[in-house]
């Protein structure tokens, strides 16, 4: 499998299981992931959030933990990058304002770039404008928005060309499968050898 560099946009408030997970587990499986935040500096961090169902109408949030960025965002290039990562949480709501952030999106919809998108980031797609006649899942809350991006909502994983995207990080396993097959991904299985052996 060739690594690819993976470029994940995430800002303060930023579910918390959405930023940490895929970001590991892209790692675990041999890519380069760097992480960036607008006005935040490569040795910055920023705070997350967790979010919980417990059986209310909406979700509960609770203070994560401190996620340390890899880059600036004033020192990437997108065309240095194979694929678009975006968590949810509360950071998209914010981060869908930055005109950097916008044309970074831009650009990995415009070169058929593999992007992934979970939850509230579909708020960063519809900003953007690379929804439109598409399928797209999100967070249930947001099927208005997507379907007022002209796109259609679908409820649960989906893969819509070069856009993964799904509701929640209750999603990840079906998620990140998706993405690592959209990324041409194969993982092979060594045998392991342990003390017992």
């Amino acid at each position: 499998m060739a690594e690819k560099k993976l470029l994940m946009i995430v800002g303060d408030y930023g579910e918390d299981y959405e930023i940490m997970v895929p970001f590991q587990a892209l790692q675990a499986v041999g890519h380069e992931v760097d992480a960036v935040c607008p006005e935040k500096n490569g040795d910055d961090t920023i705070k997350t959030a967790i979010h919980d169902f417990r059986g209310d109408q909406t979700y509960i949030e609770t203070r994560g933990h401190d996620f340390a960025l890899t880059a600036s965002f004033d020192d990437i290039d997108p065309a240095d990058y194979d694929a678009l990562v975006i968590p949810g949480g509360r950071a998209p709501e914010y981060l869908r304002n930055y005109g950097e952030v916008i044309e970074t999106v831009q650009h990995f919809d415009a070169e058929n770039k593999p992007i992934a998108a979970i939850c509230h980031a579909a708020q960063i797609l519809a900003a953007a404008d690379v929804i439109e006649g598409r399928t797209c899942s999100a967070y249930p809350a947001l099927k208005t928005d997507v379907e007022d991006a002209s796109g259609e909502y679908y409820d649960g994983v989906t893969t819509d060309g070069n856009l993964v995207t799904g509701r929640d990080w209750s999603d990840h396993v079906e998620w990140l499968s998706q993405f690592l097959d959209v990324l041409g991904t194969t993982i092979e299985h060594e045998e392991v050898v342990t003390a017992d052996d």
